[in-house]
């Protein structure tokens, strides 16, 4: 089955793509989510989307040689009910917006990977969209389970954000490798992360310069994430 990728270039919704190719379906476009350009902040309070690093997710697109599909998240989460209904001036309708604009492009699609792994809110919204098969291959996964998995299978992601208890400033751009003992243990922390190479990239991502940001900093709520200054691409030595 042809299937388009919503991606936010972290490692579940990359690693789910992997998963598809697995069970025979063919990635054909990717479809991303990301800030308004006239935003001031990468940030957003998005219950949906991972918006951190989505102004770099166009290199994951040319390390896989497919088309990207982009929309700017205009919406709020305005409906948090987990059985949606269409909603005006929801983040979820600019959801909507990005598969349609896909399939217009690629009228044989027939499903849509994506990354969910707990979340009812994300998958409830992504079910039956558009008429599409949904593909969420780490749909209630044991989590360290999956982590294993996902490094055994050489995902080289990386920590973009980082939030709470267990996790600091000191940990941003650290691998999941670097990081899997400590997020093994993490009790209450949360973390997004960016996927710089994985089996089904032609090339690899290559950090070559970023700055942390603070979004705030206190003994029990600091949030800290990753701008990216330069990034290049690089041959893979296959």
């Amino acid at each position: 089955m042809k299937v388009l990728a919503l991606i936010s270039g972290g490692k579940d919704s990359v690693f789910n793509m992997v998963k598809c190719v697995e069970k025979g379906h063919e990635i054909v476009a990717l479809a991303n989510a990301l800030p308004p350009s006239n935003s001031e902040k990468e940030e957003l309070d998005s219950f949906l989307f991972q918006t951190v690093g989505q102004s770099s997710v166009h290199y994951i697109a040319q390390c896989m040689d497919l088309p990207l599909y982009q929309v700017e998240i205009n919406g709020l989460p305005v409906n948090q009910s987990l059985d949606y209904e269409k909603t005006i001036n929801d983040e979820t309708e600019d959801l909507y917006v990005l598969v349609k604009k896909a399939l217009d492009k690629h009228p044989d699609i027939g499903g849509v990977s994506v990354g969910a792994i707990l979340s009812s809110y994300q998958s409830n919204r992504v079910k039956n969209i558009l008429g599409l098969q949904m593909l969420a291959y780490l749909w209630q996964r044991d989590q360290g389970e999956l982590l294993s998995e996902m490094i055994d299978n050489n995902m080289n992601s990386i920590l973009i954000k980082v939030a709470g208890i267990g996790l600091g400033k000191d940990d941003l751009c650290k691998s999941l490798s670097e990081m899997k003992e400590k997020l093994e243990m993490l009790a209450s922390g949360e973390y997004e992360t960016f996927t710089l190479d994985c089996p089904l990239f032609k090339k690899k991502i290559e950090i070559v310069e970023w700055e942390p940001i603070t979004h705030s900093d206190s003994a029990f709520a600091s949030v800290y994430y990753v701008n990216f200054k330069k990034i290049v691409l690089k041959e893979k030595n296959i």
